[in-house]
């Protein structure tokens, strides 16, 4: 038995990582063009330029009820992904090579190699399968058949040519025939397609095993991550009515700072060192937002300026944090078994934590009870602590604090939850998905303390819409308050009053 490649026959000799031999049945060898008459001329190639899909305001001299009426009379056509042109090619020779070439290989030594290696090792048995399905490819095509052959054994199919692409940020599946990305906050249809439900979920379970769960009919919703930290849900029938959906929020592989984020006007110069002064001086943060608004990011941008020598804890359902300090600790939940036990929860990881010694301790996100125990955490030595939580605005974030709390089994008066409130959180960053894609940092709101049974707060800075420029874009305003920090007093401990005090004024 050879390392590579299946047991030889009786003579004993040792075969190479796959064997050649012809085939029996598998359709007409003569039904394939010769000579590569199965690819369009290279000029064809070029993929058309495509449209925006926004519609919004993006129509000069065209007015808003006249918006209004071309979306309405919106065919919705574009709704599959078909693959065309060159793509589609690759894909149908690839339905006649892969299932000969599977019986050419041995499947547990190929999951040895990396992507590299077993592509060098196919190269001769793809050349050998195409010389007997009378097929000839030029190198452009022999290499993009190899590249599509090495994803669907060892990646995830035709998922890798889109997490391969630094300007999409969101993938989204609906089923084998529709798939569509965002590029720069914009939603547009993706040029790839499923060969059929089946090849899809194979696609989901691969993603899922890699972390240890599972996706099936009895446990058909699942949180996961891919290798290189972005996040994953899938949902299959009978859930999904239109087949397994998966959605990937790609993780960036370049960190992004406030200093980057200054520079792609999400905040104003000013904003960005309010921020970093708070991450810097142990402020508890709580960052709000909507789905995709970019808390996650704001998050991590934020943690960059924890001192090194601070023992940090994260906690996530799916860990997407990168934190870039040498004493930093991630944890991560882990849903219940086929039983329906050993379920660890968001909450009992905070409040393990609270044994782990930590400095800081940061939540991927608030969602029901552990709110409680991160608020008695923030007041409990634990200064610095950061979260992010949903919501559409800073009052509206403090509602919501208020509710998951009483959510919990502890029977809390609501005045009591409000003040631990007040005295906890220091800074609530409100953070917005524009409708023109763009991402801005809206709010920097300061929780002063109470007032009777309310919660007093005060703007420190605000992101004033003024107008639309006629390709769609918007055009605000950071605008700065001129108020007195109440968190002054914070930025004094760490030598920070002067620079903190000058940009709030």
């Amino acid at each position: 038995m050879s390392a590579f490649g299946k047991r030889g026959g009786m003579s004993g000799s040792r075969p190479n990582f796959g064997v050649a031999k012809p085939m029996k049945g598998g359709g007409s060898v003569g039904s394939a063009p010769a000579g590569g008459d199965q690819f369009p001329p290279i000029d064809e190639l070029t993929p058309p330029v495509e449209a925006p899909v926004s519609d919004g305001g993006a129509a000069s001299g065209m007015g808003a009820m006249d918006r209004l009426t071309a979306r309405q009379n919106a065919s919705g056509e574009q709704g599959s992904s078909k693959v065309e042109g060159f793509e589609a090619s690759v894909h149908r020779i690839k339905e006649q090579v892969l299932p000969r070439l599977l019986e050419r290989v041995d499947p547990e030594a190929a999951a040895t190699l990396n992507k590299d290696e077993l592509a060098e090792e196919f190269r001769p048995i793809i050349s050998e399968v195409l010389a007997e399905l009378k097929i000839t490819l030029n190198r452009r095509e022999q290499f993009a058949l190899e590249k599509v052959l090495v994803d669907e054994l060892l990646g995830l199919g035709p998922l890798e040519e889109l997490l391969a692409d630094p300007a999409i940020s969101d993938i989204m599946v609906n089923g084998p025939e529709q798939t569509y990305v965002e590029r720069k906050g914009k939603l547009e249809i993706a040029q790839i397609q499923f060969r059929d439900e089946e090849h899809l979920f194979q696609i989901a379970q691969r993603i899922v095993n890699k972390v240890g769960r599972r996706i099936d009919q009895t446990t058909p919703l699942c949180d996961a991550r891919l290798q290189d930290g972005s996040r994953v849900n899938v949902i299959v029938p009978p859930l999904s009515l239109r087949g397994t959906a998966i959605s990937i929020r790609k993780f960036s592989e370049k960190p992004i700072t406030l200093d980057m984020m200054r520079g792609f006007g999400s905040m104003s110069e000013k904003m960005a060192t309010i921020l970093k002064i708070a991450g810097a001086s142990r402020m508890n943060v709580v960052i709000s937002g909507g789905t995709g608004s970019g808390k996650t990011t704001m998050l991590n941008a934020l943690s960059k300026m924890i001192d090194p020598g601070e023992r940090v804890i994260t906690i996530e359902d799916a860990a997407e944090l990168r934190l870039q300090q040498p004493h930093w600790l991630p944890l991560e939940t882990r849903p219940a078994n086929l039983e329906g036990q050993g379920a660890i929860t968001i909450r009992d990881l905070v409040i393990n934590a609270l044994r782990m010694r930590p400095d800081r301790i940061i939540l991927g996100e608030i969602r029901g009870p552990e709110c409680f125990d991160l608020l008695a955490a923030m007041n409990t030595g634990h200064d610095g602590s950061m979260a992010t939580l949903h919501s559409n605005s800073p009052r509206e974030c403090l509602a919501r604090m208020e509710n998951m709390v009483m959510m919990s089994d502890i029977k809390v008066p609501k005045e009591a939850i409000s003040r631990q409130i007040a005295d906890s959180v220091d800074l609530i960053v409100q953070v917005k998905r524009l409708r023109d894609g763009s991402r801005r940092t809206t709010n920097i709101t300061e929780v002063i303390g109470m007032e009777g049974d309310v919660i007093v707060t005060q703007e420190l800075f605000k992101f004033e819409y003024l107008d639309e420029t006629s390709d769609g874009k918007i055009v605000g305003e950071y605008r700065s308050m001129g108020l007195r920090p109440y968190t002054l007093e914070k930025a004094k401990q760490f030598g920070f009053d002067q620079p903190y005090l000058e940009a709030c004024l």
